[in-house]
């Protein structure tokens, strides 16, 4: 007579098996959370600054404050529940794949971001609030506590991006199981645009931290072009050569050029008045922020030069990546330079520019609506032809450098599974 034991061992295996499975396949809650937690803190940073550009006066419980601690929380709420559970529950299917920290937790490495992150941005909370009623208004935006904001930040959205590649590389190789079912390549879509969602909500964040040097005023200046070389193609690369969307880099600039948009797109319409002086322009509505860098046109290059040139052939690239990292470089200044060049000056001196799409109306209260470079480049944003080239020389080889690192990093989040 057969035992009925191998039979009911075997069943509860292939129970345990599809939990297991199922695990695997699902998107948890909180990557969907830190993802929003991320969308939230960016818009509140932002309407943040043009509060400041219109209104001066906050405190710590101001609208676009609480919208920044929103996210925080959420953040940090989901990601801890998420560690909290790998860590109490022992037979978690999931905890075979979490990162042990401390050698008492254990959670996925997004996660880990996202509670330090999170902690770091309500720290900087009172510390913000002691700062405005001991200094004043800011006029600068990386003041020390909103150094550590930002860091906060950051980090959040960098745990956000961690999280949706540690579920999106699982799909990285076709001949997977996870590719069996038609649910399980929706879900594979969905963290496709989940990890654009995140990568373009930071690249967001990193140029609000530059706009002062990456500003129309600057376009003209060889320092614009090497600050753009230095931080934005090793971001840029890294995300593209991360993601698997067939135009990753163009999709994530594209997304992030909305983020900055809409909001100054919208909050120019409500009404606000300055309640801190010197009013020196007496404005009645939000002054919006800054149009951003055009990045959509070379990084739609970029994808292009990674199309012809990264696509293996018989199992080998066509080019080494120290040379890539040289015509990355150069297809994304050049490009960079052909458009915004221009461009800066439409935004700075045309008319046309002066309006609810472009932004270049947008003035800051405390400044005089007469000053006679508002509308100009002034002399110390000019260059001479042989300092501009020297410059952008220089730009050049900071460039290939960052392109360089940045693809190494890509190799790194491709690795990513925890």
């Amino acid at each position: 007579m057969e035992s009925a034991f191998p039979s009911s061992f075997e069943s509860g295996r292939d129970r345990a098996a599809t939990r297991v499975g199922s695990w695997r396949l699902g998107i948890p809650t909180y990557i969907y959370a830190v993802v929003f937690s991320s969308f939230c803190i960016l818009m509140g940073l932002l309407w943040d600054i043009m509060w400041h550009m219109s209104i001066g006066r906050d405190g710590l419980l101001a609208p676009p404050h609480v919208v920044i601690y929103v996210g925080a929380v959420v953040s940090g709420l989901f990601s801890a529940y998420q560690i909290l559970s790998l860590t109490l529950t022992k037979n978690h299917p999931g905890r075979a794949q979490s990162v042990p920290f401390w050698g008492v937790f254990y959670g996925p490495l997004g996660a880990m971001f996202c509670v330090w992150g999170a902690l770091a941005m309500l720290t900087s909370a009172p510390f913000d609030d002691w700062w405005h009623n001991t200094y004043g208004l800011d006029v600068q935006i990386l003041t020390p506590p909103h150094t550590i904001l930002a860091i906060g930040i950051m980090t959040v959205q960098f745990g956000a991006i961690v999280g949706v590649l540690a579920l999106q590389n699982k799909y990285r190789n076709p001949g997977q199981s996870l590719h069996a079912s038609v649910e399980a390549t929706q879900r594979g879509v969905r963290l496709k645009w989940l990890f654009a969602i995140s990568a373009g909500l930071l690249l967001t964040m990193l140029y609000t931290l530059l706009s002062e040097s990456l500003g129309m005023r600057e376009s003209h200046e060889s320092g614009f072009y090497a600050t753009a070389g230095i931080m934005l193609p090793f971001y840029l690369l890294a995300v593209g050569r991360a993601s698997l969307l067939r135009w990753p880099i163009t999709t994530i600039t594209g997304i992030y050029m909305l983020t900055m948009l809409v909001p100054s797109w919208v909050l120019q319409f409500f009404p606000a008045t300055p309640r801190l002086g010197p009013v020196l322009n007496p404005i009645t509505h939000y002054q919006p922020f800054v149009f951003p860098l055009v990045l959509i046109l070379p990084g739609l290059v970029l994808d292009w030069l990674m199309h012809r040139f990264e696509t293996p052939i018989d199992g080998k690239r066509k080019l080494n990546d120290w040379v890539l990292s040289l015509l990355y470089a150069v297809g994304f200044l050049v490009v960079l330079l052909l458009v915004q060049w221009p461009f800066g000056e439409f935004l700075l001196t045309s008319p046309y520019a002066r309006n609810g799409i472009f932004l270049s109306y947008s003035w800051v209260y405390s400044n005089s609506p007469d000053w006679e470079y508002r509308y100009a480049f002034a002399p110390w944003n000019t260059q001479s032809a042989t300092d501009f080239g020297i410059g952008f020389a220089k730009a050049l080889v900071y460039a290939t450098l960052s392109t360089r690192v940045g693809l190494l990093w890509g190799n790194w989040m491709k690795r990513v599974v925890r």
